[in-house]
């Protein structure tokens, strides 16, 4: 009892010494230095909180010193939160900084919704009082949204089988109301939880709309239903992440997926960008045998955590389709299906971490395990993988596999007029017939292991350059425009975009 009473006793001085201050300060006397005099926020929504941004605030002299009051010009009525060595609020008294040395001021923002479509939120952080006082600006852009969350019954909705990253999810979702069925240009769309277009209807997107997505959201089109992405070369549909500042630019995993599910039909997407989230586009089984489930054009798919396309047994019909970075594979067509891909650029240049799969992977089949534990393959009928004029690349050795379980049933595909990564330097996939370069059947005037010469893979810029060994290797086709609008009808290169000429980056 009496070590514990000792060891009480200790702990009360060590924290009274703590607290109290054992060097002398002067007042700072307006002498501060600022790592920035303007703070900009970047760009929020309304009743979205920003990320947090940070101020240093030194003491270049040689005395320590005391700033007599820190506070924001509005006073509790702020938008901004600050935090002053560690201490949250908005008005702080007598801070110490210690001799050539500083302190952190951390700052956050929520503006609350208004009837401007856009603002300019400002505020000052004022340093010490009266003559010597000094200000550091504090600039947001704010702007409008509209918001669509997760509601109740009648239109919640069960998405349980919807897993994120192999786990089952817990994500609530809602199906669009009617009037709900057309996202405008006019404000961006925010989505909380899954929005969900109901059976027999078709959710419009108009060219220059913007739809955002918080942590864990997403879109649904459930069966029967269908999704028109109506974008213009000048005036592209974006779906990305709901945080707009700068450090969240390339940042993956943001939200969930475009999920349609196995039974929706007649979906179009033209002139699209799908950014930063988990699975860019999951599509399941056809809806439609003769019709595509999903028919894609001109459209870039960028920066996703999992995988930038995941298909499993259905119908995609794509032509100047970009699809880059995926933690996974940029294309997974799996279990079967049909597809179909002209003029598309595949290259995954994934930089964050170890990616286990090629750029493109199509396969056949599916494995579970049964009741007893045994491990069941089943395949289904890959009527066709047909790709042409198409480019496979990344920055791993191999980024094509087509791969057979071999198990019966249909399984067609051709390779014509591609530049394909396939550097299978230790001779791994030598028995893979799939891959046999010198099948005349599957795969045609292709060119292996070529160079390509993109303008700026880190920046998900695909552009070929005039070095690229794509130029004019392209076969003729329908598709007489690039997803840029140039004219390739006469010497087409292979890929989404014409060639250009430009300075190398890389």
């Amino acid at each position: 009892m009496r070590h514990f009473i000792l060891f009480i006793s200790c702990v009360v001085l060590i924290s009274a010494s703590s607290c109290r201050k054992d060097f002398s300060t002067i007042p700072s006397y307006g002498s501060l230095a600022f790592s920035k005099d303007t703070v900009f926020l970047d760009t929020i929504f309304k009743n979205i909180g920003s990320a947090t941004y940070n101020l240093k605030v030194y003491n270049r002299g040689r005395n320590a010193i005391t700033i007599p009051r820190i506070q924001l010009e509005k006073g509790g009525a702020s938008n901004y939160r600050l935090s002053v060595d560690g201490i949250p609020g908005k008005d702080f008294t007598d801070i110490d900084i210690l001799a050539k040395d500083s302190i952190y001021v951390f700052i956050e923002t929520t503006v609350n919704s208004n009837d401007q479509p856009t603002l300019l939120y400002t505020d000052k952080i004022l340093f010490d009082n009266g003559e010597s006082q000094q200000n550091v600006d504090l600039i947001t852009l704010v702007e409008d949204a509209n918001f669509i969350y997760p509601g109740k019954d009648p239109v919640s909705m069960r998405i349980d089988s919807l897993r994120i990253d192999g786990q089952a999810t817990t994500i609530k979702g809602r199906f669009l109301t009617d009037s709900e069925l057309f996202f405008t240009k006019e404000k961006p769309t925010v989505i909380y939880g899954y929005a969900a277009i109901p059976s027999n209807k078709t959710l419009t997107v108009e060219a220059g709309a913007r739809v955002h997505f918080h942590n864990n959201s997403g879109l649904i089109v459930d069966k029967k239903a269908s999704l028109k992405v109506n974008g213009t070369p000048t005036e592209k549909v974006i779906f990305e992440g709901d945080r707009l500042e700068n450090r969240f630019r390339q940042t993956p995993g943001q939200w969930g997926t475009i999920w349609m599910r196995a039974g929706s039909k007649d979906n179009v997407m033209n002139h699209a960008q799908i950014k930063n989230g988990i699975i860019g586009i999951l599509i399941d089984s056809i809806g439609s045998a003769s019709a595509p489930t999903l028919s894609i054009q001109n459209t870039e798919i960028y920066n996703h955590s999992n995988f930038g396309i995941l298909a499993r047994e259905t119908n995609i019909e794509g032509h100047n389709v970009v699809i880059g970075a995926a933690g996974q594979a940029s294309l997974a067509a799996t279990i079967g299906g049909t597809y179909n891909f002209t003029h598309s650029t595949f290259a995954n240049y994934w930089n964050k971490g170890i990616r286990p799969l090629p750029a493109v992977l199509i396969n056949n089949f599916f494995k579970y395990t049964n009741d007893t534990g045994q491990e069941i393959t089943e395949t289904r009928d890959l009527k066709a993988a047909n790709f042409t004029n198409c480019i496979f690349d990344g920055n791993n050795n191999i980024e094509f596999i087509i791969e057979n379980a071999d198990l019966g049933g249909i399984f067609n595909y051709t390779v014509k007029n591609c530049l394909i990564k396939f550097n299978d330097a230790n001779n791994v996939f030598q028995d893979l017939p799939e891959v046999d370069f010198e099948n005349n059947t599957n795969y045609s005037d292709f060119i292996l292991n070529g160079n390509p010469n993109f303008r700026n893979t880190q920046e998900s810029d695909f552009i070929i350059g005039d070095k690229s060994e794509a130029i004019n290797k392209a076969t003729t086709t329908s598709f007489n425009f690039d997803i840029l609008g140039i004219d390739r009808t006469t010497n087409p290169d292979i890929g989404a975009y014409q060639h250009i000429i430009f300075e190398d980056k890389e």
